[in-house]
């Protein structure tokens, strides 16, 4: 903790030009005293840190002293700066906060200006409108828990309704179409599963798990669920003319093809698509109203209708 202190002390030094031993104690929270013992330890390494007396003054380091950026080309460092900022938008997290510091320190000052434009001409804001508080916590607590490799206590609430108790060992946070996920292994159903965030309360972290079980994140085993064979049925999707634009936002430009148009004129498109067939499949088709309609398979259609139905029959009822 030490060494990522010092470190970070250097990287927040070289991008400002003095900062107060008050701030830096409050960000790593740690002494005044510390602060100044730490400054000690980084001179007798032979980086030159001063001290400027007065109104203004502060903890700098000396004119012209810059780390080596010669292992990362401007625009590999600004990917590297559009992820960090990108990432950051879900949740806060003082560790990125200062690798961006460091990031940015390894730009020459004359380079400085045009850096920063070319970090601002992509912006990907992963939080929900509104933000999401509770979210975030929960976020963060199972990344802690992954981190620390302890088992995880929740209930959980499936697709389906269901609820059930869950002990689970943490791996990974998944980010999928602005949902959260947590990939653990879940020793209640003995094998790996996706658990939603949403869907999780009641969360405890326990005990340490002993072995850490071989997996292979970039073979993302969350898609190789999805798409298993059994798991998935193939849609087929009439839209009206008017959600067109939602069909084209869900599915893609390319996907949508043009229907000949019905008896009353109106141009129609159809889309095929395939779903796993649960309760948010239900949900998703109805919530296009009547500007989409199931044309295949007969089953989920006929779901459909029995779903609108009862839909109706609440509304139509008299209170």
């Amino acid at each position: 903790m030490k060494l990522d202190r010092l470190l970070s002390i250097v990287i927040l030094l070289v991008n400002r030009r003095f900062v107060q031993a008050k701030e830096l104690a409050e960000l790593f929270e740690v002494s005044v005293r510390t602060i100044y013992r730490d400054i000690d330890v980084l001179n007798q390494a032979g980086i030159p840190v001063i001290s400027y007396q007065g109104a203004g003054g502060g903890i700098g380091l000396s004119e012209g002293y810059r780390l080596d950026r010669s292992v990362l080309t401007d625009g590999e460092l600004v990917e590297i700066v559009n992820a960090l900022q990108s990432v950051s938008t879900i949740y806060p997290d003082r560790n990125r906060k200062l690798l961006l510091e460091k990031m940015k320190s390894v730009v020459p000052p004359s380079q400085s200006e045009q850096f920063q434009l070319r970090t601002r001409q992509l912006i990907v804001d992963l939080s929900p409108w509104g933000g999401s508080g509770h979210l975030e916590e929960k976020a963060a607590l199972l990344k802690k828990a992954a981190e620390e490799e302890r088992l995880v206590e929740f209930a959980y609430c499936d697709a389906q309704g269901n609820e059930s108790a869950r002990v689970v060992e943490p791996y990974t946070l998944v980010l999928k179409r602005q949902s959260w996920y947590l990939y653990a292994y879940c020793r209640t159903r003995k094998g790996f599963r996706l658990f939603k965030l949403f869907r999780m309360k009641s969360i405890a972290v326990g005990e340490r798990f002993a072995v850490r079980r071989p997996i292979e994140p970039e073979r993302l085993p969350w898609n190789e669920q999805w798409q298993a064979p059994g798991k998935t049925t193939r849609l087929k999707l009439r839209f009206s003319r008017r959600a067109r634009h939602l069909a084209e936002e869900w599915f893609g430009v390319e996907a949508i093809v043009a229907e000949t148009a019905g008896e009353d004129g109106e141009e129609r498109y159809v889309v095929w698509a395939e779903f796993p067939e649960d309760r948010w499949l239900y949900g998703f088709i109805l919530s296009f109203g009547p500007d989409a309609e199931v044309l295949e398979p007969e089953s989920i259609r006929e779901e459909i209708r029995r779903q609108a139905a009862g839909i109706l029959r609440k509304y139509d009822t008299q209170t």
